[in-house]
């Protein structure tokens, strides 16, 4: 008998033992192969074993025999046996036909595998057909076909019942009816399912986004278990999963000066509590989780590698904030020493770390004490950080702000956020930096919008889901005549909790996802509804125009209303394409199919540029230095002028071409994107001219205006954006590496002292 990967062994057990990815989430119902609702043709053997659901599989290896299965619901997967003798079946689900590969390189069968699964179905009766043709490449005998359950995701009938939760309040209800009678503008499309929950998301090349989520009982899946990462065609919709060693649960990210993502941070292996203890994952709390630059559409050498023995932090960390600042190193900000909930004096991990190691202000490459993470507990976790244009760092979280000089290690605390509102997990509000331009001398401006404004003494059996969240949103201009004016403070036309807010290149900000009440997490607040601790989710987007006059910013006018709801661990970004990807939502102990459940559909936001006669950059454009002037090869449809308001703003030209028309060129870091904070996210508007069909670009001043790195350009006619092209700022070389700090850390810290703690092996700890 195979023993599990990672050779898992049971809690409370000492022998290793077997591991199957079949699981009926709540909310889905199985059918073993013996159910009469699965009408069987041709030569069928009933093979009995405990190792099959309801101890009964049905096995063929005959050409075209087959079965069929009808069911309601919006989503269905097949388990059976996997091992060199299975091969090709096709399947026909609702008339569509799909050929499915069930061989895998055993000799001894894999039991009880996903063979087979779409969870993109509208709710209605479907039927399902699997036909075996008893072939494959390279065999020359009969291929089986086995069939020992179906999993229907039963759904929610969208006639009988609403997506919202059944007790919604009045002012809820009123502020869904945001949409103007003016036809829209804006398009909403949901194609695409992720795999894998959609807890963290980053777009890797012009082709692909990063997934990453927590250990848990996703459909994809990868050397016989459930993946938790995957890569996502965002082209074709394909999903590709990636080999993942350790749990990266609440885990952070970012890209380093030389392109390559670093995933920071996670869960322990948590026995007895949650999936984790099925899969028998490595403790993640201190990993550094490495994805190389991978911009090949094949993603053949796309992979996520750890090796926690040479790469890790010093310390456990969940929750934690990973900023990328002016060096192209990156910071490691907060979090807590293990998973929980509510942060507390306990668990709580109130220091920076960088990656590469440092050993600047005598820490030797170990961890960074900062008070100011003493003084926001408890609600302090995925702290909200952005690295300034004169190389500092403004940190939020809880009810407080600060910017901090790392290179001096100086705290200068900023005035607190007003109205007693908190704004970092779980109270989670969202923040931008918003666009920066050489117009203003690069003037920083930090937006905060949503959140709670529950007491941090309120205690946490106290809080409900029907507790409102906040409108509010908060500026401040980070100059010292604008810290001494304050936060000046406005309303969303909506109370937002885990919102999410997307820098569009034209300088607007598109709000998405969250919920009107209740706040982050699951399992742990008075009235929850399934397990979420939020309720009343908020499905219609808003665009914040940060250049308007107040109360002019927000419009919902022409932006359609999503159906799936997104709360608890939702994620959006935008897109190379310029489109607004929209993800996730998993405010559950693993996947689920309850209200509200596990969420894989994928939706896109197409702002009215995308239909539009769209300027394009002809010429070859992949590295930028600072300072550098590059000419590029551009096209500038006709027709774009007066198709859209453009930008009150000195960066034109003058074409006899074209007469007046307004240029930008846009430099855009798309972000790390978990838990409704975009660290990274970033524009920065660069100083262009053109003449004919040549535009000149030049560089940003250094690397305190754009961290070197990774980012995409868009170019701008009259607010109408090209394609993004990627492009890499700076050198392109590794960020600076303090050999003496990272030995001092090696030798000053153990490996995954979290397991360690509890009495774990070391040595099946780490690879």
């Amino acid at each position: 008998m195979d023993s599990a990967w990672n050779g898992h062994t049971i809690p409370g057990s000492t022998a290793p033992a077997p591991f199957t990815p079949f699981y009926v989430p709540p909310g889905a119902k199985a059918y073993d192969s013996s159910s009469p609702l699965i009408l069987y043709t041709g030569q069928w053997s009933t093979i009995f074993s405990s190792a099959y659901f309801k101890h009964t599989i049905q096995s063929t290896s005959k050409a075209n025999a087959a079965i069929s299965f009808k069911f309601v619901g919006t989503g269905i997967e097949w388990f059976g046996n996997c091992d060199r003798r299975h091969g090709i079946a096709t399947v026909v689900l609702d008339g569509k036909k799909k050929n499915v590969d069930a061989y895998c390189d055993h000799d001894s069968p894999l039991k009880q595998q996903r063979i087979f699964w779409d969870f993109n179905l509208h709710y209605g009766e479907h039927t399902i057909k699997i036909i075996n043709t008893a072939k494959r490449p390279g065999s020359k005998r009969p291929t089986k076909c086995d069939i020992d359950a179906f999993v229907v995701t039963r759904g929610t009938n969208p006639k009988s019942q609403s997506p919202l939760s059944s007790k919604p309040s009045a002012s809820f209800l009123q502020t869904q009816n945001l949409a103007s009678s003016v036809a829209p503008k804006w398009t909403l499309t949901q194609k695409g399912t992720t795999g894998v929950h959609a807890m963290q998301l980053a777009i890797i090349s012009s082709t692909h986004a990063l997934i990453v989520d927590k250990v848990e009982h996703n459909p994809l899946t990868i050397h016989g278990h459930p993946a938790w990462a995957a890569l996502y065609n965002l082209k074709t919709h394909a999903v590709k999963p990636l080999d993942m060693q350790s749990n990266s649960f609440c885990a952070g990210g970012t890209f380093l000066s030389n392109g390559t993502l670093i995933n920071v941070g996670g869960n322990p292996v948590v026995d007895g509590h949650t999936s984790s203890a099925d899969f028998g994952d490595l403790d993640g709390l201190q990993a550094v989780r490495i994805f190389e630059p991978c911009d090949s559409e094949s993603l053949e050498r796309c992979k996520m590698y750890e090796h926690h023995s040479r790469i890790r932090m010093a310390s456990p960390r969940w929750y934690n904030t990973v900023l990328r600042i002016n060096d192209g190193s990156a910071m490691i900000i907060g979090g807590s020493k293990k998973g929980g909930w509510i942060n507390n004096a306990t668990v709580n991990n109130p220091s920076i770390e960088y990656f590469p190691p440092k050993g600047i202000h005598g820490s030797k490459g170990l961890p960074i004490h900062l008070p100011f993470l003493v003084d926001t507990l408890s609600s302090n976790l995925f702290p909200i950080a952005f690295s300034l244009p004169d190389g500092n760092v403004f940190i939020a979280a809880n009810r407080d702000a600060m910017i901090y000089d790392w290179k001096n290690n100086r705290e200068r605390r900023l005035p607190r956020i007003p109205n007693s509102i908190r704004v970092t997990y779980p109270m989670a509000g969202t923040a931008l930096l918003l666009p920066l331009s050489p117009e203003n001398n690069y003037e920083p401006e930090i937006l905060i919008c949503g959140g709670s404004n529950i007491p941090d003494d309120k205690a946490s059996y106290d809080i409900s889901s029907q507790d409102p969240a906040t409108s509010q949103c908060s500026r401040m201009v980070l100059t010292e005549a604008g810290i001494v004016t304050g936060w000046k403070v406005e309303s969303m036309p909506q109370a937002r909790t885990m919102p999410d807010a997307v820098l569009l290149p034209t300088g607007e900000v598109f709000i998405v996802n969250g919920a009107s009440t209740g706040i982050s997490g699951y399992g742990n607040v008075r009235d929850q509804v399934g397990s979420s601790n939020a309720d009343h989710p908020v499905l219609t987007p808003i665009l914040y125009d940060p250049r308007a006059i107040t109360g002019q910013r927000f419009s919902s006018a022409g932006l359609p209303s999503s159906p799936i709801p997104r709360l608890y661990h939702s994620v959006a970004t935008l897109t190379p394409a310029g489109d607004i990807m929209v993800a996730g939502s998993n405010p559950n102990l693993d996947r689920s199919e309850i209200q509200y459940g596990t969420e894989y559909r994928v939706e896109w936001f197409s702002p009215p540029y995308m239909g539009m006669n769209r300027p394009e950059v002809i010429g070859k454009l992949s590295k930028l230095n600072f300072k550098e002037e590059v000419k590029v090869q551009v096209k500038v449809p006709a027709g774009n002028k007066g198709q859209f308001k453009g930008r009150e703003s000195p960066l034109y030209q003058f074409l006899p071409s074209l007469s007046f028309i307004h240029l930008l060129v846009a430099l855009m870091d798309l972000g790390y994107v978990t838990h409704a904070v975009h660290a990274n996210t970033r524009l920065v508007y660069l100083t262009c001219s053109m003449v004919g069909d040549i535009l000149t670009i030049t560089g940003p001043p250094n690397g305190d205006i754009y961290p070197p790195g990774p980012g995409w350009i868009y170019f701008l006619v009259d607010a109408v954006p090209s394609v993004g092209l990627k492009v890499m700022i700076g050198s392109g070389a590794s960020p600076p590496v303090d050999r003496a700090a990272l030995e001092s850390l090696l030798k000053n810290s153990d490996i995954d002292q979290y397991e360690k703690l509890k009495g774990g092996n070391e040595e099946n700890l780490s690879e």
